[in-house]
């Protein structure tokens, strides 16, 4: 099992013990869980931004690097949750974040200077 595998099957775990056994059984709650998700990324994002000295005006904030570590594994925790409600696998979001990878690597060779509609439809 590799690394991306491994934190899948940690996620997966912790969610069975936080996550009703029907949570995910439709669409309407699917979505509804993502939403929950995102909103929760949101908030650690949040707390990873507080650990930084982000505000220029306040002389007295410190970059607090330990805390920025943990909120990241949190930020990590929400988007493999996320990942998982909407069907996807350790290999699934790795070969999805390759292609990816890939456009955006062309996008700069090109200059990035236009976007089309399906510009990313190609991903699967």
């Amino acid at each position: 099992m590799d690394y991306l595998e491994h934190i899948f099957e940690l996620q997966r775990k912790l969610t069975e013990r936080v996550l009703p056994p029907d949570a995910l059984d439709s669409e309407e709650k699917q979505v509804q869980w993502i939403l929950k998700y995102v909103g929760a990324l949101r908030q650690e994002i949040a707390e990873l931004v507080d650990s930084l000295p982000w505000k220029w005006w306040a002389h007295y904030q410190k970059f607090d690097l330990q805390n920025a570590r943990v909120e990241l594994v949190d930020v990590l925790h929400f988007v493999i949750s996320i990942a998982q409600a909407l069907g996807m696998d350790a290999e699934d979001l790795h070969r999805l974040f390759c292609q990816k990878n890939q456009k955006n690597h062309e996008r700069q060779d090109c200059g990035y200077t236009q976007k089309s509609s399906d510009d990313s439809r190609h991903i699967r």
